[in-house]
């Protein structure tokens, strides 16, 4: 029997996922995936409070929840499990197919999830178009919104509605801003994606019950979840995608700007000051819900060659089998592979397809942590000689690892940093194959999620509402009742608390055990915090230079004088450290040409790029054999830029984008940007490496000649972009260089 196939496409708040999930309930069996983990848990409470618990099955990526016989599966788009069958299947926000990392998931379910009897694609109407073309058979099901969306101008933080979200796009602006409203108008819950569900319903509840008024979020609010807002205000319409800082375009801004108004209730966003008014052909296309419509999908190769690591890289790297798809980018799973397969004791181990596949299994592992791919990639490579020499994780090793993070104590970013880490382990306590005891791991690390969950939400309110508000029952969070919370060390002591509760280490031994802890102890938050052993013990600050940060304790008071002396010296050597990690790809051999030294010389003091311009003398003195060894480490020749591509992932990015803002502060002039590791193109940032991969595309074309589709989208579809690049649009759309215009020299008088 074929499956009967209905795409399900409109704009927010019209009814999209609630009629999917009553379509679901109406068969024997069912799934649905949708694009977030909060999502999916709040789709699995509603259907488990409807059919029982028993009866609905949970998977995300560290979340499994699986009854004997469930007939019902909630799923994030990524965890759906391709071998059960179900006689209904659907698929949230397909939309995202045209995501440049998560496309290629998206777009596998759109070519291949089907249910027995009956399958919805949802999603925006910026899919009809290219969904007719590759579905040809399904059944176009336009949907409506329910409910008005008004454009209500630009407002202060002073006369924002109630029942207003103010949305940002970094975890940084969104604290700055709920502590804005705490002072002036009591407080406000916060939402971001990196919150446990926990904490997130914490948060949200909080909100729900008008214990506050205001919600700050980033656009993890845009993607289905219900929340009882008015009024949607926008604190950015930029936003850093991984690859560059750009501005959202209309479709991303109605998507969270719909969240706005329930079911038939009205709604209306705006601006928050000092960010400017919408664009009027924005506010046009929000309120009329009219957008372009997605070309293309982003595509991977799911047909996969585990003979050997070198088939299956080149197996993902297949080119898209028709122009309706571009090749997924980026992919984090991939880039661990590739750093993964140049170690010796993985390809002595990956020499047969089981093995290869297993590697495979080990790289989809996510990063939560969000740390240098060199320190996730350390992590994987242990747990791949494990399970190929021992057949299961080492416990005590498992133990050691969880036990670092199983504390409750700290502050919103240590707490944050803390349910990151604990999502590791999380994942691979469900792995029942690769654990002896899964169900114990999986009960354990839920508990420490859940009691991290708590502490976040309660700090939460200690910092973003007012106690007259709000009250937080309970202890969590409290010191130890035999520290003085009154005393200058106890916001250090109490971090390094003995895993006995109640039992304070001495000042003396916290020294101690953070000038002998190892360097792979350490850890950096985005905000420059320093932690050992997820403790924070230090910050980040501006320094003698870019590449020399210096570092202030985070404790004052019951140190003596040499042991403060001690701490500082290790959290120096530290700092250097981590700025030598980063930039270890750009260190010369002793014996190497003066021309070679003095390129990565140039690259290393503005970390990684150099103007190819200002390092003329440099590159003209390379001859061949110089110039081979510096392209095999690395070094990229770009017609604008050289960089170093060992600088270009995005943990090295980010660990830039920390030390310019040390350096530099929050305004980004074009030396900062180029630190960072983007150039300009007109006004706008691109990454360098998006820059120089464009103009290749655009330099092997013949003009006229149509934009390559290997150009970025973003580029390729702006002619003032295109014309930063040196070539013109004609009116049909072909490319041709850009005429240079010769600039007369003044005469000078003689």
């Amino acid at each position: 029997m074929t499956s009967e196939l209905t795409l399900a496409l409109g704009p927010t708040n019209s009814g999209k996922t609630h009629r999917a999930i009553e379509r679901m309930l109406a068969h024997d069996s069912g799934m649905i995936g949708l694009p977030l983990r909060l999502l999916a848990r709040e789709v699995y409470d509603r259907v488990s409070a409807q059919v029982g618990e028993n009866s609905v099955a949970l998977v995300t990526g560290e979340e499994k929840r699986v009854p004997a016989a469930p007939r019902y599966w909630v799923a994030t788009v990524e965890a759906m499990p391709a071998d059960v069958e179900v006689d209904f299947l659907a698929v949230d926000e397909i939309q995202l197919a045209a995501h440049r990392e998560r496309g290629h998931v998206f777009t596998d379910r759109l070519l291949h999830a089907r249910g027995r009897l009956e399958t919805w694609f949802l999603g925006s109407d910026t899919m009809a178009s290219i969904t007719r073309e590759l579905l040809p058979e399904a059944v176009l099901n336009r949907q409506r919104r329910q409910s008005v969306l008004r454009h209500a101008g630009r407002s202060g933080l002073g006369g924002l509605p109630v029942r207003s979200a103010v949305v940002a796009f970094s975890a940084a602006e969104v604290y700055a801003i709920a502590a804005r409203l705490k002072v002036r108008k009591g407080g406000a819950a916060v939402v971001l994606g990196g919150l446990s569900p926990r904490t997130r319903n914490a948060q949200v509840a909080l909100y729900q019950a008008r214990d506050v008024s205001y919600l700050v979020a980033t656009d993890a609010i845009g993607m289905g979840l219900n929340l009882d807002i008015d009024h949607v205000a926008f604190a950015s319409a930029v936003k850093f995608d991984g690859r560059a800082r750009r501005a959202l375009v209309p479709a991303e801004l109605a998507q969270i700007a719909g969240r706005a108004g329930r079911h038939l209730r009205d709604g209306t966003f705006g601006t928050l000051n000092p960010l400017p008014g919408l664009r009027p052909h924005e506010v046009r296309g929000i309120e009329s819900h009219e957008f372009a419509r997605i070309k293309r999908l982003v595509w991977r190769n799911s047909a996969l060659d585990f003979a050997s690591v070198h088939t299956l890289i080149d197996s993902l790297g297949a080119a898209a089998p028709s122009s309706r798809f571009s090749r997924v980018e980026r992919a984090a799973d991939f880039d661990t592979l590739r750093s993964l397969a140049a170690r010796p004791d993985i390809q002595e181990r990956a020499h047969a397809p089981e093995r290869v596949a297993l590697l495979w299994e080990v790289c989809q592992v996510p990063d939560y942590r969000k740390l240098m791919l060199a320190r996730h990639v350390g992590l994987l490579a242990e747990v791949y000689v494990q399970l190929v020499d021992q057949g299961r994780l080492d416990e005590a090793w498992v133990h050691k690892n969880v036990a670092r993070i199983d504390r409750f104590d700290g502050d919103v970013d240590t707490l944050t940093a803390r349910l990151a880490a604990i999502r590791v382990w999380t994942y691979l306590s469900h792995r029942s194959d690769w654990l002896s005891d899964a169900d114990g791991w999986q009960e354990r690390t839920r508990k420490i999620e859940d009691q991290l969950g708590d502490a976040l939400h309660a700090r939460l309110v200690e910092r973003f509402v007012e106690r007259a508000r709000h009250s937080v029952s309970g202890d969590v969070g409290r010191p130890p009742p035999d520290v003085d919370a009154g005393s200058p060390f106890a916001g250090l002591r109490d971090l390094w608390l003995d895993q006995r509760p109640g039992q304070p280490m001495e000042p003396s031994a916290v020294v101690e055990s953070v000038i002998d802890a190892s360097h792979d102890a350490f850890a950096v938050t985005d905000g420059g915090q320093v932690l050992v052993e997820t403790r924070p013990v230090g910050q980040l600050v501006r320094g003698r230079a870019l590449a020399a940060p210096g570092v202030r304790l985070m404790v004052d008071g019951e140190l003596g004088a040499g042991d403060r002396a001690r701490l500082e010296r290790r959290l120096a050597a530290f700092s250097k450290d981590y700025v030598e990690e980063l930039l270890s790809p750009l260190r010369a051999a002793a014996d190497a040409p003066a021309a070679v030294r003095g390129l990565l010389y140039q690259l290393e003091q503005h970390l990684g790029c150099a103007r190819r311009r200002h390092a003329m003398a440099q590159v003209s003195a390379l001859d061949d054999t110089a110039r081979a060894s510096l392209v095999e480490a690395g070094v990229v020749f770009g017609r604008k830029t050289i960089f170093a591509s060992a600088l270009m992932t995005e943990e090295a990015m980010r660990r830039r984008d920390l030390l310019v803002t040390l350096w530099y502060g929050s305004e980004r002039r074009k030396e900062a940007w180029l630190c960072a590791g983007f150039g300009m193109l007109g006004k706008r940032p691109f990454r360098v490496d998006v820059i120089e991969g464009s103009l290749i595309a655009l330099r092997a074309g013949k003009p006229p000649f149509p934009v390559p589709k290997s150009v970025d989208p973003e580029i390729a579809a702006d002619p003032k972009l295109l014309g930063a690049l040196g070539y013109e649009v004609l009116e049909d759309g072909t490319l041709v260089p850009r005429k240079r215009r010769r600039r007369r020299r003044k005469q000078r008088a003689p």
